[in-house]
């Protein structure tokens, strides 16, 4: 079953005008999401205003060619974990040049769980750009239950609602573009 995107326009509106009223642009890196919180940010008109890019990084290659995370850090911790959702945020963040990024790596099931990292097991790291420009990073660890839509589906409910909690929580950034003259 496919997760449908629709229902998360108003979530998507929200964090547009959190966004649009401090001038941010955000960018995702994604592995069990597989690109649908990027899918759900650009379903929505003028998304190009917001969003920068969006790196769909499944394979643990994927996450050190293209965000930059050790592949010491993947062998050392797992792809499953919090020291790797944070370098993945961390690498959309810089990469991108954005305000904002979401990170997301997952155990959408059914199959590849363990004892340690059951099905359902999904860190989510968001980065922001601190006063000085630094990257301030955190991370939380889901549970959730359900088939593999099901998982991934929650995990863009959640994802959404973190960056717009953390847009809103922020101040904007200075010298940040408003007009980014170009679009999807």
């Amino acid at each position: 079953m496919a997760v449908e995107l629709k229902p998360f326009e108003p979530a998507v509106r929200a964090l547009a005008d959190a966004l649009r009223a401090r001038g941010w642009r955000i960018a995702t890196a994604e592995s069990c999401t597989g690109g649908l919180v990027a899918a759900a940010c650009t379903m929505v008109a003028g998304s190009s205003d917001w969003f920068e890019r969006g790196w769909v990084s499944y394979s643990n290659a994927a996450k050190t060619e293209l965000l930059g995370v050790p592949a010491a850090l993947i062998a050392a911790h797992g792809a499953v974990s919090e020291p790797v959702a944070r370098a993945m945020a961390e690498g959309a963040l810089l990469r991108a040049g954005v305000d904002l990024a979401a990170a997301i790596t997952g155990v959408a099931g059914p199959g590849g769980g363990t004892p340690a990292k059951p099905a359902g097991t999904v860190w989510l790291a968001l980065g922001a750009r601190g006063a000085a420009g630094a990257p301030q990073i955190q991370a939380e660890r889901l549970q959730l239950d359900g088939d593999r839509s099901a998982v991934r589906e929650q995990t863009v409910a959640v994802a959404l609602a973190r960056l717009h909690e953390a847009a809103a929580r922020h101040p904007a950034a200075a010298g940040r573009r408003t007009d980014p003259g170009h679009g999807g």
